[in-house]
């Protein structure tokens, strides 16, 4: 069996970080994906595709890999900086703002 362990990504539909703080084990498909002839739907009798383990830390994740033999890879998170202006949006609505009301 051959996984991959990951920290998810924040979504792109929203600005939070929720969901973003744990470690995922996922399997990769043996087979791949079949087209039913009759209805046009994908499906695969592969059922470890579908199974997705969540860890509160990476070292969790790679223990529970060694420990049931699964050949698992480890995929360092990109970290970002935050872009945080000062003041940002509550500077419009400043009282000692300098400057024209452009609303």
């Amino acid at each position: 069996m051959r996984a991959r362990i990951y920290q998810p990504s924040k979504t792109a539909m929203q600005s939070g970080q929720a969901k973003t703080h744990h470690w995922v084990l996922d399997f990769a498909p043996a087979t791949p994906s079949a087209l039913d002839p009759l209805m046009g739907w994908t499906g695969s009798a592969d059922t470890q595709a579908q199974v997705r383990l969540t860890f509160d830390s990476r070292e969790a994740a790679v223990d529970y890999a060694r420990r049931h033999g699964i050949d698992a890879v480890v995929l360092r998170p990109k970290k970002r900086k935050p872009n945080v202006r000062p003041m940002g949006y509550a500077e419009n609505f400043a009282p000692g703002r300098r400057g024209a009301w452009t609303h």
